[in-house]
C-alpha cells in the first residue's frame, strides 16, 4: 500500500520531471521556462505557447497578461480545444482545475501530451501485472515490454521504459474516474450556486436602486419649489439639493457601475462554461436601470432650475417689497412735514393737531420703520445688494423720521409757548419777544425746558442775577411747581421778577451786579452775564461812555487802562426814565 508520503514523493518527482520537459519545449519556440505546473499554466499562456510553435498556426489573440479570472478561464479554454483539434484526448480535466491548480489532473494531462508527442505508439504490459482486471493482455500485441527487458539490462531502453511508465500512469489514473465524476458535479452545483447567488444578489440591488431613485423623487414631488415663500426656505432646497448630489447620488453612481459588472460577470461565467444566458426578470434589466437614470437625470434637471428660479423670483420680489415700503414710508413723512407746515386757526386747534401727530401719527410711522428694517434685514440675508426700485435705505429714512419727530417736539414746544405768551397780559409783546427768544436761545437740547444751568445763564443775559444759593432755592421752587423750568414757569418767574423790578433804583442795583460794583459797565462785562448778542450790540449803541481822567472834545472816554470801552449805566437809566441825579 503506497503511503501517502510516498505519493506525495511520487507527485513532487513527477512534477520536476514533467516540468523540465515542458521547459526543453518552450525554450525551443523562444519562450520563458517554467518552476511550476500549478502557478505557470494556471493562466493558460504557457498552455498557448507550448501548443504553438512559431511556424505553426497560430491560436489568434489571447489574453498575454490576463488578471481576472474569466479572461485565465479563455485562454485555458482555447488551449484546451486546440489540443483536442490534434485529435488528443483529455480524460477528466477542465479549465477550471488548471486554473484551481488540481496537480494530480495537471500530471495526468502532461503525461498525456508526451505520450501523444513522443510516445504515442508505444503500449505496456506492467500495469497488467498489477491489475489484470485493466486490460485484456492475451489481445494486446505481444511486442510490449517484459519484465526481463528491464531487469537484465544495465541500460534498458528509455523508449521502453518511458512506454512502460506511461502506460502504468494512464492505467492507474483512471482509477480516479469515478472521484472524477463526484467532483464534476460538486463542481457544477458549486459554479450553478455561484452563479444563482450572484443573480439574486443583482436582482435585489436593481431593485433597491430603482426603488431609491422612486422615493427620492416622490420626495421631491411633496417639497415643491412653487412651495417655497421665503428665501432661507428656497436656500434650504438648494442645500439639500447640492447635499444629495455630493453623497446619495455619487453612492448611486457607484451602484450602477457595480450592477453593470456584476451582470456581465455573470454572463462571463455562464458562457466560459457553456451554460445558457441570463436573462433578468422584466423591469431588472440593465435597460430598466438606464431608463429609470435618464428619467432621473431629467427630474433633477427640472429641480435645480426649478429652485435656482425660485430663489432669483424671492430676490426681486424682496426688492419690490423694500421699494414699496421705503416709498410709502417716504410719502407718510411728506404728509407729516405737510401737516405741520400748513398749521393755522386758534393755537388751542393747532395745539390738538400737532398732539394728534405726535401720538397717532408718528408712532404709526415707527412701526412702518420696524416693518422697514426687517425687509432689508431679509434683503441682506437673500445678498441682495443692489436694488433698481428705489434710492432710499433704511437709515436714510432713519435719518427723515428723526427730523420730523424733532420738528413735532419743536412745533408743540412753539405753540404751548404761545399760548403762555399770550395768557401774559401783564408783559408787553416786546417783553414777550424778548423772553421767548432767551428762553429758545438757552433751551440748547431743544426739549422746551431749561436746567439749572440753562436758566442761569438765561435771567443773566436778561440782567437778573442772583447768588448762587438764591438760584438754587428758585430752580427747586419751579421744579417742585412744574415739574421742569418749562416755558411757562419760566415766563411766570419773569413776570415775578419784571414786578419787582420796575424801579430804576432795581435796574441800577442789577447794573452794578454784573458790573461787580463798577461804576461802569464793559463789553466784557456784558458777555460774561450771557446777554444775548443783539442785546449787547444795543446797549452799546444805546449807553453813553463814561467819562474818564482824560476826556477828548465829544466827551468820550478813552477806555481803562486796556483801551476797552467803559459805559455809564447810571447816566443811562436816568436818561431812559427821565430822572435826574
Amino acid at each position: 500500500m503506497i503511503t501517502p508520503e510516498a505519493e506525495a514523493r511520487s507527485r513532487d518527482m513527477q512534477e520536476r520531471t514533467f516540468c523540465k520537459w515542458l521547459n526543453t519545449k518552450l525554450e525551443a519556440h523562444g519562450y520563458p521556462t517554467m518552476s511550476s505546473l500549478v502557478k505557470d499554466l494556471s493562466d493558460g499562456v504557457r498552455l498557448i505557447q507550448l501548443m504553438v510553435r512559431p511556424s505553426d498556426t497560430s491560436l489568434g489573440r489571447y489574453n498575454k497578461n490576463p488578471r481576472m479570472r474569466v479572461q485565465k478561464a479563455e485562454n485555458v479554454n482555447k488551449a484546451l480545444e486546440f489540443i483536442r483539434q490534434r485529435n488528443v484526448k483529455l480524460t477528466n480535466i477542465g479549465p477550471e482545475d488548471i486554473i484551481d491548480g488540481n496537480l494530480k489532473l495537471i500530471l495526468g494531462m502532461i503525461w498525456t501530451l508526451i505520450l501523444r508527442f513522443t510516445i504515442a505508439d508505444i503500449r505496456c504490459a506492467l500495469i497488467h501485472c498489477h491489475r489484470p482486471d485493466l486490460l485484456d493482455y492475451p489481445s494486446l500485441d505481444k511486442q510490449l515490454l517484459e519484465v526481463e527487458d528491464l531487469c537484465d539490462s544495465a541500460h534498458p531502453d528509455e523508449r521502453s521504459v518511458m512506454t512502460y511508465i506511461a502506460s502504468f500512469f494512464h492505467a492507474f489514473s483512471t482509477m480516479d474516474q469515478a472521484e472524477t465524476v463526484s467532483r464534476r458535479v460538486e463542481k457544477f452545483a458549486e459554479l450553478m450556486q455561484s452563479v444563482w447567488l450572484i443573480r439574486n444578489d443583482y436582482e435585489r440591488r436593481v431593485r433597491l436602486l430603482l426603488s431609491s431613485l422612486s422615493d427620492i423623487q416622490a420626495q421631491w414631488a411633496l417639497t415643491p419649489t412653487s412651495s417655497c415663500t421665503s428665501y432661507p426656505a428656497a436656500k434650504a432646497l438648494s442645500a439639500s439639493f447640492t447635499q444629495y448630489k455630493s453623497t446619495t447620488k455619487r453612492t448611486w453612481v457607484a451602484e450602477r457601475q457595480d450592477l453593470a459588472t456584476l451582470f456581465g460577470n455573470v454572463q462571463t461565467k455562464l458562457k466560459t462554461y457553456g451554460l445558457r444566458e441570463y436573462v433578468p426578470p422584466a423591469g431588472l434589466t440593465l435597460a430598466d436601470v438606464d431608463e429609470a437614470w435618464e428619467k432621473l437625470g431629467r427630474v433633477e434637471g427640472e429641480r435645480w432650475r426649478g429652485v435656482n428660479a425660485k430663489i432669483r423670483e424671492i430676490k426681486e420680489d424682496l426688492r419690490k417689497r423694500f421699494a414699496s415700503l421705503a416709498h410709502a414710508f417716504e410719502r407718510s413723512l411728506q404728509d407729516v412735514s405737510s401737516s405741520l407746515a400748513s398749521l393755522s386757526g386758534p393755537l388751542e386747534s393747532q395745539q390738538a393737531q400737532v398732539q394728534h401727530i405726535q401720538t397717532h401719527r408718528l408712532p404709526q410711522l415707527s412701526a412702518s420703520l420696524k416693518e422697514l428694517a426687517e425687509a432689508e434685514a431679509a434683503c441682506e440675508a437673500a445678498n441682495v445688494e443692489e436694488n433698481d426700485y428705489t434710492v432710499f435705505t433704511c437709515q436714510d429714512l432713519e435719518f427723515e423720521l428723526e427730523l420730523v419727530v424733532h420738528g413735532v417736539a419743536k412745533k408743540i414746544g412753539f405753540i404751548d409757548n404761545q399760548i403762555v405768551s399770550r395768557n401774559m397780559t401783564n408783559l408787553t409783546p416786546a417783553q414777550l419777544e424778548e423772553f421767548e427768544s432767551t428762553f429758545r436761545y438757552f433751551d440748547k437740547d431743544e426739549t422746551n425746558t431749561l436746567n439749572l444751568a440753562e436758566m442761569i445763564a438765561a435771567l443773566a443775559s436778561l440782567g437778573i442775577v442772583y447768588s448762587e444759593e438764591d438760584m438754587d432755592l428758585i430752580y427747586e421752587q419751579l421744579v417742585s411747581e412744574y415739574g421742569n423750568v418749562t416755558f411757562e414757569a419760566f415766563i411766570n418767574l419773569l413776570v415775578e421778577i419784571t414786578e419787582d423790578q420796575t424801579s430804576p433804583d432795581q435796574l441800577r442795583e442789577a447794573f452794578r451786579g454784573i458790573a461787580k460794583d463798577k461804576p461802569f459797565v464793559t463789553e466784557l462785562d456784558l458777555r460774561l452775564a450771557h446777554l444775548p448778542a443783539a442785546s449787547i450790540e444795543y446797549l452799546r449803541e444805546a449807553m453813553p461812555k463814561a467819562p474818564g481822567p482824560e476826556s477828548n472834545n465829544n466827551g468820550s472816554s478813552s477806555g481803562g487802562a486796556g483801551g476797552e470801552a467803559e459805559y455809564d449805566y447810571d447816566r443811562f437809566i436816568d436818561e431812559v426814565f427821565g430822572s435826574t441825579t
